[in-house]
């Protein structure tokens, strides 16, 4: 029987897990410099609130949500996206009283059954950011400032494309003028465009359709159609980004895939992907906390892939390469091999990455061992050394050697002394 993963999910190995824990690193880092606190919410949720929160005519939950009947007779649903998760948590145990804003994050796998290509998988992983509690412009600048400098940080090269969706006082006007714009196209519009112009107008910008794109060029632009609040919102939002140098460009076509957007939108855009351009987006959603039956709040978040994210980094070959090791321990000889696997756990204690082998190979081959692994030093005992109280401490990157004491059994003061000299403060 040959048993190999689903199509659409993958394996993460060892070499590639390196890249996704130098990205949640800096991650976390910068969540952490923004006031940003994490929460971690479960993978199955009802269905409903999918349904509610995503919107019935998205292709989401439509075509691609994984959705089954549980024992109990049920709906529930793998999480295709992070926010609807946060917010219902947000809104069960009453977050909103603990701060006036609540700055939130999580970092974890979503589910949607769609087709496989370059970065895009049917289980795929997303840092989902969550801010709740603050309407204001800044906030809107803030969060994409925050999405950038993860970016950058991790050296990646992008660029940030905003909008305004309007709300829900604004939106219908334009929703009239692009039912005008629409009414003699029906002929030339995919099946999908031509059920959600009726459900939901604005839908059908985000056709993935090249043929409905070509016709939606010259469609009417809601930034055209904004009330005054909106308007001045948007040019706030502008002004904040200008303000910390953040480089970035308006386009008006720009439709989330999420019914629950208003106002600010936004994506980060790579051109090393192909079709799949976007490695992150998101925007406001100040009417959804209600909508899910919580308080009338406001709330603004965005979400990265992950597997994009890696994608990016493995084209840069600095990133590929495994992180040196610390310190290979090269034991000739039971009695050596014995006090090498105690000393491994003590310098481990001091905070030295120790690798070893237990399978009693020549000195040769665990210096090879040592080298394969990155390892900065190699310490070098056999059973001679231990009778003379004394190791060959050997530098890997310059080939430089020294003779260090060598106590039996291995005191934590030497291993202290060890850890220094390998770590120098």
């Amino acid at each position: 029987m040959n048993v190999t993963a689903l199509k659409g999910f993958k394996d993460i190995l060892p070499e590639e897990a390196l890249v996704w824990q130098r990205i949640e690193t800096t991650a976390r880092d910068i969540f952490r410099r923004f006031g940003f606190r994490e929460i971690k919410v479960p993978i199955l949720e009802k269905t409903a609130l999918f349904a509610r929160s995503i919107g019935e005519t998205t292709d989401i939950v439509e075509k691609e949500m994984y959705t089954f009947t549980d024992r109990n007779g049920d709906s529930i649903t793998m999480r295709p996206e992070g926010t609807a998760s946060v917010l219902r948590s947000f809104i069960e145990h009453s977050l909103h009283n603990q701060h006036a804003v609540q700055k939130l994050f999580t970092i974890g796998p979503m589910f949607r059954h769609e087709r496989p290509q370059k970065g895009r998988l049917r289980q795929f992983h997303q840092m989902s950011v969550e801010a709740l509690g603050a309407n204001q412009p800044e906030l809107d600048a803030e969060i994409m400032a925050m999405a950038s400098m993860i970016l950058s940080e991790l050296g990646l090269n992008v660029s940030l494309e905003i909008n305004s969706l309007g709300c829900p006082q604004c939106r219908p006007a334009f929703n009239q003028a692009l039912l005008g714009f629409l009414a003699n196209k029906q002929h030339v519009l995919c099946e999908d465009c031509q059920r959600r112009r009726e459900k939901n107008p604005l839908r059908v910008l985000d056709c993935k359709s090249s043929t409905c794109q070509e016709h939606y060029k010259n469609a009417p632009s809601i930034l055209d159609h904004l009330c005054l609040d909106c308007t001045s919102h948007f040019q706030a939002v502008q002004q904040g980004l200008t303000a910390m140098a953040i480089p970035h460009a308006i386009n008006s076509r720009m439709v989330r895939g999420l019914d629950y957007y208003t106002r600010t939108t936004f994506e980060l855009i790579t051109n090393t992907l192909g079709a799949q351009s976007a490695v992150g987006a998101g925007g406001r959603y100040d009417g959804l906390i209600k909508q899910l039956g919580g308080p009338d709040l406001p709330g603004i978040g965005f979400a990265m892939g992950m597997e994009r994210l890696v994608l990016m980094l493995q084209q840069q070959e600095e990133h590929l390469a495994q992180p040196a090791g610390d310190l290979f321990i090269a034991a000739l000889g039971d009695r050596a091999k014995t006090s090498g696997f105690a000393m491994a756990h003590g310098l481990r204690r001091h905070g030295v990455q120790v690798l070893m082998d237990y399978a009693g190979a020549s000195l040769k081959s665990q210096m090879k061992q040592a080298g394969k692994h990155n390892c900065r030093y190699a310490l070098i005992i056999g059973d001679d050394e231990m009778d003379k109280g004394e190791a060959t401490l050997r530098d890997m990157l310059t080939k430089d050697q020294s003779t260090i004491p060598l106590p039996v059994p291995a005191t934590s003061e030497w291993c202290a002394m060890l850890a220094q000299q390998i770590h120098p403060a």
